[in-house]
């Protein structure tokens, strides 16, 4: 049986008798809930056969209905730099939780953007326990700012700092699951700016925390800073997007050993979470399976 709980919040949630997990992961009260609830969505259960031309394996994607229907989510604060602390958002699976940890870094929109969420949630529907950070301190970048303020935006939120409430974030996980007894290497997953942030924290964890990364249409990536990562990586996407150059992604490729590259034709930026037609999202969903396995390959799933 799983079970959930924080004694902050008094709170306690139990699965069914007959759920299968084995994992329970309880807080260890370090951190305070100021919001939780039980995320229960019920999808139908989806069966598509999906092709890319690329060497990786894709299979069925599937979505079952149990997995999805019981995903627990819960908003934490965690210790950062000096006295500050960092917001993020918790999705934890009750039916299928394989015990392994995922971080999601987001894109210049922040945590609380419902696109971020809803992908998070469909990775804990496939039995990961999915932490994303507020990156931006309450800060987020906003549609309705005018665009001619955005690199002055993005200066108050210097690489390092960013850098240093990615890895507090990183060490709030993998402190969750010692408590609970579990010892396993994180996967890493980002978009867009969270997706060049995938390299940046790569590049100097070496391997030590994390087992395997994919950033999807990264920005501003440093191709210089490849050569220091020591885990796979997988590069999603499109050739029509000015935003993340399909060379730089080759330059990183050819120095990230076991890494790879898929470009979807005609695709721009921010297709695989953000699709905008049906043609995208068909595109998308090949995408989430591409990157469901690459998950699943590269790191201990087994509960």
């Amino acid at each position: 049986m799983f079970s959930f709980c924080c004694a902050n919040c008094n709170w306690n949630q139990k699965a069914t008798s007959d759920c299968d997990a084995s994992v329970i992961i309880q807080g260890s009260c370090r951190i305070s809930c100021w919001r939780s609830f039980l995320v229960s969505k019920k999808r139908k259960q989806k069966r598509r056969t999906l092709a890319v031309a690329s060497q990786l394996k894709v299979v069925d994607a599937v979505e079952d209905d149990e997995a999805c229907e019981l995903v627990n989510g819960v908003e934490v604060l965690i210790g950062g730099e000096g006295d500050y602390e960092i917001y993020a958002y918790l999705l934890k699976p009750v039916k299928n939780n394989n015990g392994t940890g995922i971080l999601l870094l987001s894109d210049v929109f922040g945590f609380e953007d419902s696109a971020t969420r809803d992908f998070a949630y469909r990775v804990a529907c496939n039995g990961y326990n999915v932490l994303v950070p507020d990156l931006f301190r309450g800060d987020p970048w906003t549609k309705d700012k005018p665009k001619s303020l955005y690199e002055e935006w993005r200066a108050r939120h210097s690489q390092e700092r960013v850098a240093n409430d990615i890895f507090a974030s990183t060490n709030w996980m993998i402190n969750e699951f010692l408590a609970a007894g579990i010892s396993k290497k994180l996967g890493i997953i980002g978009f867009c700016f969270g997706g060049g942030r995938v390299i940046d924290i790569l590049a100097q964890d070496q391997g030590g925390c994390f087992g395997v990364g994919v950033s999807f249409y990264g920005t501003r990536i440093n191709t210089s800073l490849a050569t220091n990562v020591k885990v796979p990586v997988l590069f999603i996407a499109g050739d029509n997007d000015p935003l993340c150059p399909i060379n730089t992604l080759k330059d990183a490729e050819k120095q990230i050993e076991q890494s790879k590259v898929v470009v979807f034709e005609g695709r721009g930026h921010a297709f695989a979470h953000r699709p905008e037609s049906p043609e995208e999202d068909e595109d998308a969903e090949t995408a989430f399976v591409l990157m469901r396995n690459w998950l699943h390959d590269g790191l201990d799933t087994e509960p």
